[in-house]
């Protein structure tokens, strides 16, 4: 095994002396005409006339005059239901096989997004990329030697007779190549585990026969499963049973309101690496360590990069885009400017706005941050309140009080003719709700001018409700969201906050 780990380590520092040859425009140019020249014979294709587009020196200005933006509705509305009928050359070559759910938040129904060979392939090449990038972090020879611990959903997916359909993450482990599976865990037989306590109780009852030396998925799911290992084996820590346990690859939330808790399960210090891997590819991952954990764009990919800056002049009060709204292009973009991502991939999503609010914080090196949801924001009456925010808040609070605090969901609320803020926040200790919510309010309007302004007006309260971190938990189960790449939704509004009221109504803990 050693000379295994001795490989891998060569191969990697010379992948890291390979430059750059295209400058990034060049290499999003080339992106676009290939993703135009494998489609153009669809029907979406055969619309826009990408035969034409493709033979364009520049071919971005006019792709982005031709093609209309899309959301989910709209793209599934007037392309993707078709494929999911079973029709084949709709939005992307031959008949899709794989539909992603996009579990994702609580609060939202499933979305049917279209997974292809293709886009398969360039998940799996991102993967190497973020390897390869760990030239970074000067591992040794013998920490290649160790095994990767995948905790995503099930291989065992759905059939219904036209297409497969499932967690992304299932998808995903379900088909990488030979040579990768005699490196990740927990095994063909674990992951096709549809149920998430018999899963990770499958996992607790194996991890000691496991090496794992790095380890990815989501926060939430990651704590639980140290949490049940060492209690299972009466452990003071997890690297009581794994040692070498270095890396955390975490995505889909934000590290922050876990970190204390993961660290505190830890018997030493571990490297957390962020990744931004949607239902719709391998959109970026941090490729280096820096103190934003910013992460480098894919842009080389199959996948074409758009931004349209989140702004009251291309968003309603809601998230939806305006019709007037135009997008940027990789070279257009600015530091520290909210943007909405607008993709273009390898299985049909054309123009597609993803959902997701980024910034960038290095030009340079296209390392960008996730801010929020263009859906998931607060601005009850222009206080224009991020996740990001939100995120931040949570965690200065938290440090102020010498508390953790994993789990949280704010709901905009009327209060006394006018508006407030109701923050649900998960603790299993007693804690001062009043103390909690002085020191957010302190802490956001340090973050954010809007908000400051509007606590002097519209915006007249503040309340914290504190419940068991279960709560939070029980919830997901109540919505068959436990595992996988579900987590909870950090802002609730309209009927899901009505169900949310519900639930806390019918299952009193406070």
């Amino acid at each position: 095994m050693a000379i295994i780990g001795s490989i891998i380590k060569q191969m990697i520092n010379v992948r890291a002396k390979i430059p750059s040859r295209r400058s990034v425009y060049k290499s999003q140019i080339r992106e676009l005409r290939k993703l135009m020249l494998k489609a153009q014979f669809t029907s979406f294709g055969k619309k826009y006339e990408f035969n034409e587009l493709v033979l364009l020196e520049d071919p971005i200005k006019i792709f982005q005059s031709k093609v209309p933006l899309h959301d989910y509705q709209i793209i599934f509305d007037g392309w993707w239901h078709r494929a999911l009928k079973g029709e084949k050359d709709v939005c992307w070559p031959g008949k899709i096989k794989y539909f992603a759910l996009s579990s994702g938040t609580a609060d939202s129904s499933s979305k049917h997004i279209p997974v292809t060979k293709n886009l398969i392939k360039s998940i799996q090449k991102g993967t190497l990329k973020q390897i390869l990038s760990t030239k970074h972090l000067n591992l040794s020879e013998k920490q290649y030697e160790t095994e990767i611990l995948f905790v995503g959903g099930s291989t065992n997916l759905s059939y219904n007779g036209t297409y497969f359909y499932g967690d992304l993450s299932g998808i995903t482990t379900g088909t990488q190549p030979r040579w990768f599976q005699n490196f990740s865990l927990p095994g063909p037989n674990i992951t096709a585990i549809a149920t998430w306590e018999e899963k990770i109780q499958e996992i607790v009852l194996n991890a000691k026969k496991w090496d794992i030396g790095f380890i990815c998925g989501v926060p939430a799911w990651i704590q639980i499963l140290f949490e049940r290992i060492i209690k299972h084996y009466n452990l003071k820590n997890i690297h009581d049973v794994w040692p070498n346990l270095a890396i955390y690859v975490h995505g889909g939330v934000a590290i922050h309101p876990y970190k204390k808790s993961i660290d505190s399960l830890c018997g030493k210090s571990i490297i957390y690496l962020d990744t931004y891997l949607a239902s719709e590819g391998f959109i970026a991952f941090q490729e280096r360590p820096n103190e934003h954990q910013a992460m480098k764009l894919l842009t080389d990919n199959k996948m074409f990069f758009e931004f349209i800056p989140f702004n009251d002049k291309y968003f309603d009060a809601d998230g939806n885009l305006k019709p007037n709204a135009t997008a940027l292009n990789i070279t257009q973009v600015e530091l520290n400017t909210e943007y909405a991502l607008v993709i273009t991939n390898c299985a049909g999503a054309w123009r597609y706005l993803i959902g997701d609010t980024i910034k960038f914080t290095d030009l340079q090196r296209c390392e960008i941050i996730i801010t929020g949801r263009t859906k998931h924001f607060l601005s009850l009456c222009g206080e224009h309140v991020s996740v990001d925010n939100m995120n931040q808040a949570i965690k200065l609070a938290a440090a102020d009080l010498n508390i953790i605090i994993n789990e949280y969901c704010v709901a905009g609320i009327p209060y006394e003719g006018m508006f407030a803020h109701h923050w649900y926040i998960g603790s299993d200790k007693k804690i001062d709700a009043e103390l909690i919510a002085e020191s957010i309010d302190t802490h956001l309007k340090n973050l954010n001018d809007d908000y400051i302004t509007e606590r002097k007006h519209a915006l007249k309260n503040v309340i914290v409700t504190v419940l068991p971190n279960q709560t939070f938990i029980d919830f997901l189960a109540s919505k068959n969201k436990l595992g996988g790449q579900s987590k909870f939704p950090r802002v609730i509004k309209g009927k899901h906050l009505n169900e949310w009221l519900a639930f806390l109504e019918n299952n009193k803990t406070f």
